[in-house]
């Protein structure tokens, strides 16, 4: 009997098949178009699902075994339906900037803190209810119409199950869920004005939602006899596929946004949580919660530098065997510099996350000579990258985070420089796990527990999460990072009244 993990993601879908001893055996992978335009960021569901489709039914016909299929994904966005599931608008993504004014609204009616003490989220435009309420005020047709609110996880769970439920951890990102009650907030949804029978029902990260429908097997290929199960947020899921459960390790999600993900034993101080806003979500362990500290801008930094900077270097990486990504670091080395960069990056070129949320802000590259080459502006991309994240470190300093370690996932992972790096700026050791996507084994793991595969994540955990390398930090090193760190520490407020 195989484990399929459906993880999907803002751009493109993927499904990945797992044997009973964790072995990734293959993925398939489609993507969908957004539609991004002045006032609007928008992805059409019904595409989504026909990607989710195609990509299941490819798996399946290679493995037409699979016992289980976990599904997982990006959070914030949704989608209002009609009683049988078909959307009535292209749903509004994360980015979209409409809402702000009812994020205000919102946070007018009820207190900005007073949310965050229900929610564990500080008032954003981005999140879920803020954007039921701009529908309700400018779409009324639609908004009479509506039976259902989906975020994608659920969505995709009902059209394959008919059951409307959704887990804990993607049910915050709604902001309006109550992280004490473990269902949604009365309080919220009042002020809102948002009616709660919309909403799925509430369950735990791993619960399965039932066996498929016999229509949705038939487009699928899947067995009528597959359970399908509600797993988690896509960074939950990536916690649990880097083997975090409790709050000695924290872990490091290197990819397209740098992400640093700490587990909490108990509940953390939610007014410090605050004032970096770092969201409180409810973790896999009953009575455990993770936080999310990140960067718009991680893996996604390094590319637009490798991309649009490094001229001629493809063909030469090329010839050499390497990626642009290995020659540019390989190239800075030879240069003799074996310590923090001459040129100081703020790697806010997609705005800025966690402690500000600042969506205003912009990229800086300070320090640029006539000698200034890509290989530099590259170590400085990394270098920034790193800072940020140390500046995250530092501002969840204070709010019970105890972590000794990091297990690092994700592309990046693969660079031994920039874990290095990241090694020495946070003074911590970082693991590299072997695999990339902790998101897809996260799901493939709370999928084998579900479906009676292993008898529980630590036993996942031993067949599916396999360390490679740890990075040990080098204290002259960290001493030398300090030392640039300081004056990183000033850009943003230098630099912002300016853009």
């Amino acid at each position: 009997m195989k484990i399929a993990g459906l993880d999907i993601g803002t751009t493109g879908c993927k499904c990945t098949v797992f044997d009973e001893q964790g072995k990734d055996l293959g993925k398939a992978y489609r993507d969908y178009p957004v539609r991004r335009a002045v006032g609007s960021h928008e992805i059409d569901v019904s595409a989504v699902m026909e990607s989710v489709y195609a990509v299941i039914r490819k798996m399946s016909e290679a493995y037409p075994d699979i016992g289980g299929l976990g599904v997982t994904s990006f959070g914030e966005t949704f989608v209002l339906t009609d009683g049988e599931g078909n959307p009535l608008h292209p749903a509004m993504l994360y980015t979209d900037p409409r809402g702000s004014e009812e994020c205000r609204e919102l946070a007018e009616r009820l207190g900005a803190e007073s949310i965050a003490r229900i929610t564990g989220l500080r008032p954003h435009e981005m999140y879920s209810i803020c954007k039921l309420m701009w529908i309700k005020k400018h779409r009324p047709s639609i908004w009479h119409a509506a039976r259902h609110v989906f975020q994608m996880e659920d969505y995709v769970v009902f059209h394959l199950t008919g059951k409307a439920q959704i887990d804990y951890s993607l049910a915050t990102r709604t902001m309006a869920f109550d992280i004490h009650t473990l269902d949604w907030s009365a309080q919220v949804l009042e002020a809102a004005g948002i009616d709660r029978g919309l909403f799925s029902v509430c369950v735990p990260t791993g619960s399965p939602a039932g066996a498929i429908l016999p229509a949705a097997a038939e487009r699928t290929g899947l067995s009528g006899r597959t359970l399908i199960v509600s797993v988690s947020h896509d960074q939950v899921a990536a916690a649990v596929g880097a083997g975090a459960f409790d709050g000695s390790v924290a872990v490091d999600g290197a990819g397209t946004v740098e992400c640093l993900i700490p587990v909490y034993d108990a509940m953390p101080d939610i007014d410090r949580m605050y004032k970096g806003y770092f969201s409180i979500v409810p973790y896999v362990v009953p009575g455990t919660y993770v936080a999310y500290a990140f960067s718009y801008t991680g893996g996604a930094l390094i590319q637009w530098c490798a991309e649009k900077l490094a001229g001629g270097a493809q063909e030469q990486a090329q010839k050499l065997g390497l990626s642009v990504n290995e020659l540019l670091e390989r190239t800075y080395l030879e240069k003799g510099n074996a310590g923090p960069g001459s040129l100081l990056v703020l790697p806010h070129f997609a705005g800025a996350a966690t402690p500000y949320m600042d969506t205003g802000s912009r990229g800086v590259i300070l320090g640029l000579t006539t000698e200034s080459t890509a290989a530099d502006i590259y170590r400085g991309c990394m270098e920034g990258v790193a800072y940020e994240m140390y500046l995250n470190y530092q501002a969840l300093a204070q709010t019970g985070i105890h972590f000794e370690k990091l297990h690092a996932t994700g592309g990046g992972a693969r660079s031994a420089v920039w874990m290095q790096m990241k090694a020495d700026v946070l003074n911590l050791p970082i693991t590299a796990l072997k695999t990339m996507d902790a998101g897809t084994v996260g799901s493939a793991m709370l999928t084998g527990v579900a479906i009676g595969v292993f008898r529980d994540l630590k036993e996942a955990a031993e067949h599916m999460v396999e360390k490679t390398v740890t990075y040990m930090p080098r204290q002259d090193m960290h001493g030398q990072y300090m030392q640039v760190y300081e004056r990183y520490c000033r850009i943003y407020e230098a630099v912002r009244p300016l853009v």
